[in-house]
This record gives structure tokens, C-alpha cells and sequence, in this order.
């Protein structure tokens, strides 16, 4: 038997299981008339946004060796992954350009508009015996 949802004057909304044919129930609450409302629809899957920029594959390997099939499902894949985007910016993570990626920039790559490290650490205070060394210049 399907499941269907009512209303009521008073402003109850209830489900019942009941016959295909069978007349509406009075309300539970206040016992008045009510009559049957649209059912929300039942999603049976879950959405996904796919994978990201940083997911996607960054070697010829990772296409299994230009596999025309899965090249052809990576560009499926990555052009439903920019309509996304192009809707819902927030997605698109930061989209800002690699500068370096090796080295000191292996944790935390280097992008376009990022502070650049010095080479003596960068972080402005001397250490044993290297009284005047600092990342500033003086004055």
C-alpha cells in the first residue's frame, strides 16, 4: 500500500498507508476534514561533485598510458566538474597558478601571489653569531 501525506485546515500534515481508493482520514489532531497534498519525491542516490583539480590525474601514467576510453571519461568527468564550479565558485578551491612545488614548497607549494621564503628561513630574527643578519634592511 502507498504511503500519502494530508493536510488538514488546521494546519496538520500527517502521512497514512492506506488503499489506493480509500477515502481521506479526518485529522488526527482536531478530527476536521483534510485533504491529500503532493508527496516530496524520493531521491535513491547520492550526488557528487567528482573529483577535483588536486585529484585528477597529473601524469601521462595516470590516464593509463593515454587509454583512449579513460581519457575520454577524464574530459566527461573534468567538463561536469567545471559546470560545477562555474556555478558554485566555492568548489573550485584555490585556482591560483604553482610556482614551486619542490624543495622547501613540498608541503605547501608555491602559488602566484604567496610570500617567497628566503633562504636564510625568512623569518626576520638572527641566530648564534649572525648578530646583523637579518631579512629586513636597516637603516
Amino acid at each position: 500500500m502507498p504511503i500519502y501525506d494530508y493536510r488538514c485546515g488546521c494546519g496538520r500534515r500527517f502521512e497514512v498507508i492506506q488503499p489506493v481508493a480509500a477515502a481521506a482520514p479526518p485529522c488526527p489532531d482536531c478530527g476536521g476534514d483534510s485533504a491529500k497534498v503532493p508527496s516530496a519525491p524520493a531521491l535513491g542516490g547520492q550526488a557528487s561533485a567528482g573529483r577535483s583539480r588536486e585529484f585528477m590525474p597529473q601524469t601521462w601514467r595516470g590516464t593509463h598510458d593515454g587509454s583512449r576510453e579513460h581519457v575520454t571519461e577524464l574530459r566527461r568527468e573534468w567538463a561536469q566538474r567545471e559546470r560545477l564550479e562555474a556555478k558554485h565558485p566555492e568548489l573550485a578551491g584555490d585556482t591560483r597558478p604553482v610556482l614551486a612545488h619542490e624543495g622547501r614548497y613540498h608541503a605547501a607549494p608555491l602559488r602566484a601571489g604567496d610570500p617567497v621564503l628566503r633562504p636564510g628561513g625568512g623569518h626576520g630574527h638572527a641566530h648564534d653569531g649572525a648578530a646583523g643578519a637579518r631579512d629586513t634592511p636597516s637603516t
